[in-house]
């Protein structure tokens, strides 16, 4: 497969980005006619932000795993689609070419038809990270079922949240899953989030570590059985289900400035264009690449970069099950050396605690066939760019600095590898098509460079979040109340004198913790269901590995006598209802919280003290009792 989309040259880049904006629907069309599609669209694109309602490719029929797989059998049938690198270094590695890919996933839409799962039903899949993810991602997509994803890291009563919210009544799990040293117990954090979820009615559990299990009679099958089965049925291919451009393909859910977990909507057509485009062109994929992204599946950036888009390229996608320091900190650099990586795709954080083992774990490791870098998750600060730069890519791999979120389906704004100009800690220039653009806090467009405010995007894209599940109002304030005929991003933003951007940082109340966004809310709500707490207002800080850390101000009752034990069961209470990546990072007991007389917490002023920032607080004179800031800033943890 050619890539008749890819730009080659910043001349190129900047005709072309030029044209998107003054005929997008135009240049949409042109890339999306190199996809595989049943029926033709009617109308390329009809929207409005108001309610929102935004709607791609309009009539035109499709299915995305025809995509991902069946139209590269007969010219890459042979080709690596997936090369799996497990969690033990000494385990086999395995790897599915396009060919065996197409068998797995048929294979295992049979599965789910023969239990009884139709178009339009949600499957949750929680589990490791192994290819029979993957597989089941794509069979879901091949009999029109919405897949959604669960990281691993989350606790039961995250899951029970999301199980309710999707009205879900199929999972597919593991027995367990290996991270490092650790083995997690998959299939005993699902039974107990089904406890408050009777309306699943069938769990398929695929085995991966042997740990013991509990299989309920009637509800639990173990996916070995069933693929025996299917099987004894002949396991015949499977034609892929027709699906609508706008159909649902899957729910993600992500976290925001409230309490619940919104589950973000991504549609067949427009989600499966603007991943290709952008991952073809952002990492200028050549055929034959070994493209490595070290996300979990879990979240949007392995949806995008490990399956998707890759797939949907006709590329090689390396999956890890594994973390990048264990059994030591060279464990990423082996890959690579072995593999015969090409491009490495990682986040900031995971640089900066590899950056803190030094050189020795990078001794003997060849890494000679890397061409491309990428970063994920969060804005990289300059000096983990240029080691980054300087020791994995021995500067000559171009270093591509993502932005995007969630709600975008793939990548905004970023430097194309090799074609536009890098800049240490920028994300530099919007793909064609996206049209970013500052808004300062009244709406009001900031023109010209070298200026800040809040990022917006003013015309869609097809990867565009449709609604967020159940609630489409809650999508409608989210992203496009607060500045009218805008997608508001919820990110500050500056754009420098060559019209670069460098993101700053959210402007919600949503912290940004190792590239994973966690809703202030969600920590608070989770806080104070522990026993002893009154109130609690978190915030986040700088982090030297995370980028952002978690800071939690908490009033507790007369009960407090041990402080550093009542900090580890705060910790593990929001370890238990959130899971373990929302943990405070700092919890400082106070007597009263900064409010104003009508009781609204004053977050800048906890941010500000959280930061170190203790001698610029701004007025203090419009709060109930201004002493609570004297005593919190003296208390402040370090």
């Amino acid at each position: 497969m050619s890539y008749p989309f890819q730009i080659r040259s910043l001349d190129e880049y900047r005709s072309v980005y030029e044209q998107s904006i003054k005929e997008p629907k135009t240049f949409w069309a042109s890339v999306a006619a190199h996809f595989l599609w049943r029926k033709k669209w009617d109308k390329v694109l009809e929207w409005n932000f108001k309610q929102p309602d935004i709607q791609w490719f309009v009539n035109g029929k499709l299915n995305i795993t025809e995509n991902c797989i069946d139209r590269h059998l007969k010219d890459k049938g042979d080709q690596p689609a997936i090369i799996w690198e497990p969690n033990n270094p000494d385990e086999e590695k395995r790897v599915l070419t396009y060919n065996d890919l197409y068998f797995h996933v048929n294979r295992f839409a049979n599965v789910l038809r023969n239990n009884g799962v139709k178009k339009g039903d949600r499957v949750c899949i929680y589990m490791g990270m192994v290819p029979e993810l993957a597989i089941a991602i794509l069979a879901c997509a091949r009999i029109g079922a919405i897949h959604s994803v669960i990281f691993g890291g989350f606790s039961a009563h995250s899951i029970t949240d999301r199980l309710q919210d999707a009205k879900v009544e199929f999972v597919i799990t593991c027995d367990g899953a290996y991270r490092g040293n650790k083995d997690i117990p998959l299939k005993n954090i699902i039974d107990d989030s089904l406890e408050l979820c009777p309306f699943v009615k069938r769990v398929i559990v695929l085995e991966r570590t042997r740990t013991p299990v509990s299989m309920i009679k009637g509800r639990d099958v173990w996916w070995a059985d069933e693929i025996e089965k299917a099987e004894q049925n002949g396991n015949p291919e499977l034609p892929a289900e027709e699906m609508d451009a706008g159909d649902t393909l899957f729910i993600l859910y992500t976290s925001g400035s409230t309490g619940k977990p919104k589950g973000v909507v991504h549609t067949c057509a427009g989600y499966m264009v603007y991943t290709t485009y952008s991952f073809v062109n952002v990492f200028q994929y050549q055929p034959g690449d070994v493209f490595f992204c070290t996300a979990d599946i879990g979240w949007i950036t392995g949806h995008s970069y490990i399956v998707y888009g890759p797939l949907c390229a006709g590329a090689t996608s390396l999956m890890f099950e594994g973390i990048p320091t264990w059994p030591d900190a060279g464990r990423f650099w082996d890959i690579i050396d072995k593999h015969k990586v090409n491009v490495f795709y990682t986040a900031p954080t995971a640089i900066r605690s590899l950056m803190a083992q030094g050189l020795p774990p990078l001794a003997g490791k060849d890494l000679s066939s890397l061409k491309v870098l990428g970063t994920v998750g969060e804005p990289i600060n300059e000096e983990a760019w240029h080691w980054y730069d300087e020791h994995i890519g021995k500067k000559k791999c171009p270093i591509v600095d993502t932005w995007w979120q969630t709600e975008t389906g793939g990548i905004m704004i970023s430097n194309l590898a090799g074609i536009t100009p890098a800049k240490a800690g920028y994300a530099t220039l919007p793909l064609p098509g996206i049209q970013a653009m500052l808004v300062d806090e009244k709406g009001n467009e900031i023109h010209g460079n070298d200026v800040s405010g809040n990022l917006c995007i003013r015309f869609p894209w097809p990867s565009i979040i449709r609604t967020t599940y159940g609630d489409h109002e809650r999508c409608r304030i989210n992203y496009f109340a607060t500045y009218p005929d805008l997608y508001f991003t919820g990110d500050g933003c500056l754009r420098d004198a060559d019209g670069n951007y460098r993101i700053t940082g959210r402007v919600d109340d949503v912290l940004n913790v190792s590239g994973h966004r966690i809703g202030t809310a969600e920590v608070e709500n989770a806080i104070n269901m522990h026993t002893g707490v009154i109130e609690s207002a978190v915030v986040g800080y700088p982090h030297d590995l995370k980028g952002q850390g978690i800071y939690a101000y908490v009033i507790f009752d007369n009960t407090l006598h041990n402080h550093d034990l009542t900090r580890k069961d705060i910790a593990a209470t929001v370890s238990r209802i959130i899971g373990p990546i929302a943990k405070p990072d700092k919890i400082q007991f106070v007597n009263g919280l900064p409010k104003t007389r009508s009781g609204k917490i004053m977050r800048r002023i906890l941010r500000k003290i959280a930061e170190g920032e203790t001698n610029n607080l701004g007025d203090t004179t419009t709060l109930l009792d201004p002493a609570v800031v004297i005593e919190i800033k003296e208390g402040k943890i370090n």
